[in-house]
């Protein structure tokens, strides 16, 4: 790399950085974490449905496209006795979102029972 290309970049990260390019990366960790989760427990639930018992790991699921395989990367998932573990481990940006929450009508009715986005144990 030429020393003014370096130059450009450390310019544009100050730049970025400056005009809230922290906010911007913070609300997308939170949105990505936040689609991966559910995108999660909709196609672990379909195949509870389907099969009549959740995957042993998130591997066994079938009939994803090809963006709902990104969750590959982002959850941990466990099959438990009865029903499952599913935590968000990794973010699109680096940092796990520390702000999502949902309500308690949106966990009713799933097999998901901790998680680290459960901020009270069913």
């Amino acid at each position: 790399m030429h020393k003014c290309h370096f130059l450009i970049l450390i310019f544009m990260a100050g730049i970025l950085s400056s005009c809230g390019f922290t906010n911007f990366t913070e609300k997308a960790d939170s949105q990505f974490a936040d689609q991966h989760f559910k995108t999660a427990i909709a196609n672990i639930e379909l195949y509870n449905i389907r099969y009549g018992k959740y995957p042993s790991t998130l591997g066994d699921l079938t009939f994803m496209g090809d963006w709902d395989k990104m969750i590959f990367q982002s959850l941990s998932y466990e099959k438990l006795d009865t029903g499952y573990r599913l935590d968000i481990v990794k973010s699109v940006f680096g940092a796990v979102p520390s702000d999502l929450s949902y309500p308690k009508e949106f966990w009713k009715g799933l097999g998901l029972k901790r998680s680290n986005v459960l901020k009270k144990p069913q």
